[in-house]
């Protein structure tokens, strides 16, 4: 028997987006991904492909082109101290983690991903360009209003689905049509963001670790991405008057180098390989008590926005999009907002605890030295974070429900 074909727009070109319409369009379902850039284009740098991350796409046939543009870990959870570049802890991974979990953690640029994924979907799937006005569903269905383009004379078109999901980002437009009306919540933090190419980064930056400095008020991480080629830089600091959120708002790297004044020189020989930064202010919001209405829902940020401290938001997203995608399996058009709400069902209680607990991680990687900061480091020599992650890294979405 054929299965059910329902037409679904996906609000948001992102990697939550896209590979909820990978997964749809594998089901057989007509689906079109809207994006209100021009053109695809993820902005931002570095990721961590987490296990439970790393399985789904294996299952999606994307675990060879994934593995082409990623590195492989042989070491996470690097802690250093700020001042002298101590080790404070580092967590063997490879085969240990494969063992555990079935594969190895991963570090990537956001845009190779989003560039495999586009690369696997049909022809036309995405429509570059459009922009969502709103989101009105009744009964018979969902109705997407559409902008082309950015400005005033933009074409405004109004088209008929079966499923609305929003995947359009911690300022989702589609957030309105579930009722959903909080506000971002800022952090008091901003992220310092660089690309460097490996040729120039010292040698210890280029090693296949994910490294994390701890220090007073602030930290610093870096890993090599994009194959070896890039080593992703990212400054954790104090915002100040600092408010833009932007992926794409120019910083400075002599603000970034006075952040790290006096930090182990290595620090700022890599900050110093630099030629150019992004700026920005880190949000988060609060956890929503729905994420559907009806035949309209919600994936990734725009269900869930979080810190980047538990390096899962992708991962979530990945999780979001598996679970969607199983629920709306053979389902016809009068059971879709079923469909929807039993995908919320599933998933809003994990996602909620992993945006919950992104928060606070701050305070202990920013410690001021002295007896807090000595009995936090003394813990972190005596941790197993990989076994740790079981709760994470180990649930299977699509076998363990």
């Amino acid at each position: 028997m054929a299965r059910t074909r329902l037409r679904v727009a996906v609000v948001g070109g992102g990697l939550g987006g896209l590979v909820a319409a990978l997964y749809l369009v594998r089901d057989g379902h007509e689906v079109t991904v809207f994006e209100r850039t021009p053109e695809l284009r993820e902005f931002g740098a570095g990721i961590v492909v987490a296990p439970n991350m790393v399985r789904l796409y294996d299952r999606l046939g994307l675990g060879a082109a994934l593995r082409d543009c990623a590195v492989s870990l042989e070491a996470a959870w690097e802690f250093r101290r700020w001042q002298d570049g101590r080790v404070l802890f580092s967590q063997p991974m490879g085969a240990e983690c494969e063992r555990l979990y079935g594969t190895n953690c991963f570090v990537a640029h956001r845009g190779d991903l989003q560039q495999l994924l586009a690369a696997a979907l049909p022809s036309g799937v995405v429509r570059a360009g459009h922009r969502c006005l709103g989101v009105d569903a009744d009964d018979a269905g969902a109705w997407l209003t559409l902008a082309t383009g950015d400005d005033d004379a933009a074409a405004v078109r109004s088209e008929r689905f079966d499923a609305v999901v929003g995947a359009d980002g911690i300022h989702s437009a589609v957030r309105a049509a579930i009722g959903a009306r909080d506000s971002a919540r800022f952090s008091g933090l901003c992220a310092f963001r660089c690309l460097v190419p490996a040729v120039d980064a010292p040698e210890m930056a280029r090693r296949p670790v994910q490294t994390l400095w701890l220090g007073p008020g602030r930290h610093f991480v870096h890993y090599p991405i994009s194959r070896g080629e890039y080593v992703n830089v990212v400054g954790i600091v104090p915002a100040g008057d600092w408010r833009d959120e932007s992926w794409t708002a120019e910083g400075s790297i002599d603000d970034m180098r006075r952040e790290y004044a006096g930090w182990d020189p290595r620090v700022l020989g890599l900050i110093d390989s630099a030629t150019d930064t992004r700026r920005w202010a880190m949000f988060d919001r609060e956890p929503l008590d729905h994420w559907t209405r009806g035949r309209v829902t919600l994936l990734g940020d725009a269900a869930h926005a979080m810190l980047p401290f538990f390096a899962q938001g992708a991962c979530q997203a990945t999780e979001d999009a598996a679970v969607l995608a199983a629920r709306l399996r053979d389902v016809a058009p009068d059971g879709v907002a079923a469909a929807l709400q039993a995908y919320e069902s599933l998933r809003r209680p994990r996602a909620t605890r992993v945006q919950l607990m992104s928060r606070g991680r701050e305070h202990q990687n920013h410690l001021p030295d002295g007896p807090e900061q000595q009995a936090r480091d003394a813990a972190l020599a005596n941790g197993d974070p990989l076994r740790q992650s079981a709760w994470l890294y180990g649930l299977d979405v699509e076998t363990d429900g």
